[in-house]
């Protein structure tokens, strides 16, 4: 290894230490060693020094042990004469570097300046790392790329950044070069920031790249079952499973070395833009560990096979970029060519089974205005109606395929889409016009999606779309009267009307052993797949995630375990689960992985329970945060009083069926309650409680589990007479 590269990291990782040391006394100088220290709503404390080394950093004088221990870890500054054939030096450096920094950017939320300031974001919430990591669990986001840096100017900022959003890897932006950074450029050139575009600006410092290491490591935490402390399994977890990399751009520093050496650590190889000392030999990381001097124009194409990733990358032939990247930008008001539906005109979307012989595939047909024929500022009505033929096709899939059109439309760059059915909101901006986007794109994006994503059971595919009010009022009245069947439909499919659940194994690329038995009634715990999904999913990838499982012999009705459930799960779940039970969270409970939207967890004074979203931040009269409580559930393992389930799956005749159900919710974050609210009141008016849902505390009315029994109490909760629940 080049003794410059191990004299670089070193001396940087010294300079970073300084740093730490003088802010850290100068904290505790002004605030006291016990002055609370985190990273704001999330759980995991300081999370790259947690998982390595199993310290809660909660206070000032914890961050003091913390620094002790970095500083034994940097070794003596080597001699610059001297050859190093190994990179053990380095790599502790590397690791002292990341722990040094999360104490200098976590004491910015105590004493400034905030990481939190304009485009900068600073730490992700736990919130975010869930919904985001669902992501990474089931493909849609391969992987990260820490850019730390700036690029030679905004035109190759822009480039480099669409070329990754292309290929559905998120940007996380980090350090400046000359006192510029890459968000600042991509902000000149007018380009959306934020979590949603997966264009994410941590912070201008270079001590800001450890967020990106940091949103590594929690999902170690929260999805694979990573213990802290065990720094070996949540290293080499992230070197298999989260695949990501760094884009060093422009000048490299002592400090961006350091940082570099502590990505090593994670087999997160550095492609930079300049010449700099390469590590070329195989060992930490899957191949070359730090590779220099590649051209703007390849380095996103080396940086993805240095790290081993597999990318298919679908092109569509629309005159605007186009991916699952783009699927969360939003077409402000100033921004907007032309809309439709909202709350401003009649809009409706429709798919449904039609005879081979009234279907052509990919003929894309007009009716009414098009693009060209409408000035700036318009509002056009909007029917979309997709018929489809297929030699497998059900009427139960119609749903399905249906609402995978908000997906694919706003893969479009430039195009907003939101809601379903007839309740739809789309629109154009003026950059998408300008670049030759029409009405009938959206037609093209449908049938290439609709032939990519379902070819297994969609044959042929057309779609007609409607802009004259006359049309869209007559396919909004043929729709709905469908979508009023199906409804009922899904509303008399019940677990005991099946023969079949499906298995969702999605997310066993991050939590091995977890897996999930979606029934009708229960759907999966990430929300995003119920059993129509599933059923679909498989007719269209037999060999997928969805697998189906015969339930077979009943073995306890009232729990929900059935023969065959008990082995599927046992062989899926790599021999670690032998019983799965679907109606309780005492005996058996299903797994989870850590893609859960709530937690349900005993309240054991009130005999009831309690449902926490991951989107409530406080504390809960459980005495824990929910990040806490997701540590216990996640990573695949029972824990039994503890399930990570769907916001919908609350109102279910199957929620804790076995345990007393819906009667034993005693509280709730406010914001769920009111989320679900329409659900949860027909499902206790079919339980003749109308007025049940009043009685379930939220935060306003206790936040203690002591407060929670008074709220019930006083109220003459329905759990107060149950019998006891363990």
């Amino acid at each position: 290894m080049s003794k410059i590269i191990a004299t670089s990291v070193i001396k940087g990782a010294y300079k970073i230490f300084k740093r730490a040391e003088k802010t850290l006394k100068e904290c505790i100088e002004k605030h006291g060693k016990d002055q609370k220290i985190e990273f704001p709503d999330t759980g995991y404390y300081l999370p790259i020094i947690y998982s390595m080394t199993g310290i809660k950093v909660e206070k000032l004088s914890d961050a003091e042990k913390v620094l002790d221990e970095a500083k034994k870890l940097l070794p003596p500054v080597p001699d610059e004469k001297l050859w190093l054939p190994y990179l053990g030096g380095t790599l502790d450096a590397g690791i002292a570097t990341l722990w040094m920094e999360e104490i200098i950017e976590a004491i910015k939320y105590i004493d400034g300046p905030s990481p939190v300031d304009g485009i900068w974001l600073g730490a992700a919430t736990d919130k975010i790392i869930r919904e985001r990591g669902i992501e990474f669990v089931d493909g849609t986001a391969p992987g990260f790329a820490a850019c730390v840096g700036a690029c030679k100017d905004s035109k190759t900022a822009v480039k480099i950044a669409r070329e990754l959003q292309e290929k559905n890897i998120y940007v996380f932006m980090s350090a400046s070069t000359d006192g510029k950074t890459m968000a600042e450029q991509l902000a000149e050139e007018g380009v959306e920031l934020g979590w949603n575009t997966r264009l994410v600006p941590f912070g201008k410092d270079i001590t800001s790249t450890i967020y990106s290491a940091g949103f590594a490591t929690r999902a170690a935490l929260s999805f694979g079952g990573v213990q802290p402390g065990d720094y070996r399994r949540m290293l080499l977890y992230n070197k298999n499973r989260i695949f990501a990399f760094v884009l060093a751009l422009g000048e490299v520093d002592e400090e961006k070395y350091a940082n570099a050496a502590g990505a090593i650590n994670y087999g997160f190889p550095t492609i930079a833009d300049t010449a700099i000392p390469e590590i070329l030999p195989r060992g930490v990381c899957t191949y070359e560990h730090v590779v220099s001097n590649i051209p703007d124009d390849e380095i996103v194409a080396k940086a993805i096979e240095i790290r081993g990733l597999k990318i298919t990358v679908e092109k569509v032939d629309v005159p605007v970029a186009f991916g699952p990247a783009f699927e969360g930008e939003r077409v402000r008001k100033e921004d907007t060519y032309i809309e439709f539906g909202g709350n401003k005109s009649e809009a409706v979307e429709f798919l449904h089974m039609a005879d081979s012989s009234e279907v052509e595939d990919g003929k894309i047909e007009i009716f009414g205005p098009e693009v060209d024929d409408v000035k700036e500022g318009d509002v056009l009505p909007l029917g979309i109606e997709i018929l489809v033929y297929g030699r497998k096709m059900q009427e139960d899939f119609e749903p399905v395929m249906e609402r995978q059109i908000h997906y694919f439309v706003n893969y479009a760059t430039g195009i907003f889409h939101m809601g379903q059915r007839d309740i739809n909101w789309v629109r154009f901006s003026k950059e998408a016009v300008k670049s030759g986007f029409k009405i009938k794109h959206l037609g093209t994006i449908l049938h290439a999606k609709m032939h990519s994503n379902f070819s297994n059971i969609m044959d042929k595919i057309q779609v007609k779309i409607y802009t004259n009010p006359e049309d869209v009022a007559v396919l909004k009245k043929r729709a709905k009267e469908v979508f009023r069947t199906r409804d009922e439909r899904l509303r008399n499919l019940t677990d005991e009307s099946v023969d079949t659940f499906y298995s969702c194994t999605l997310c066993q690329s991050f939590a091995p052993n977890h897996i999930c038995a979606v029934s009708p009634e229960r759907p999966g715990l990430c929300g995003a797949y119920n059993w129509l999904d599933c059923k679909a999913s498989y007719e269209i990838n037999p060999t997928g995630p969805n697998q189906p499982i015969k339930i077979g012999e009943t073995i306890d009705a009232r729990l929900g375990i059935w023969k065959g459930v008990n082995d599927f799960v046992y062989k899926a779940s790599n021999q670690s689960l032998e019983s799965f039970s679907a109606y309780s969270m005492i005996v058996d409970p299903m797994t989870s992985c850590g893609c859960f939207e709530v937690i349900v967890t005993i309240l054991p004074s009130t005999n009831g329970v309690m449902a926490v979203n991951r989107e409530h931040s406080g504390m809960t009269p459980s005495g824990m945060k929910f990040s806490t409580m997701a540590g216990m559930v996640g990573g695949g393992i029972q824990t039994p009083g503890f399930i990570g389930i769907s916001k919908y799956f609350i109102g279910s005749k199957k929620f804790i069926k076995a345990d007393g159900g819906l009667e034993r919710l005693a509280w709730m974050p406010k914001a769920l309650k009111e989320e679900i609210r329409d659900i949860l009141e027909e499902r206790a008016k079919e339980m003749g409680m109308e007025d049940f849902l009043d009685k379930v505390a939220t935060e306003e009315e206790a936040e203690t589990e002591e407060e929670v029994l008074e709220w019930i109490q006083k109220v003459n909760h329905p759990v107060l007479k149950m019998e006891p629940m363990m």
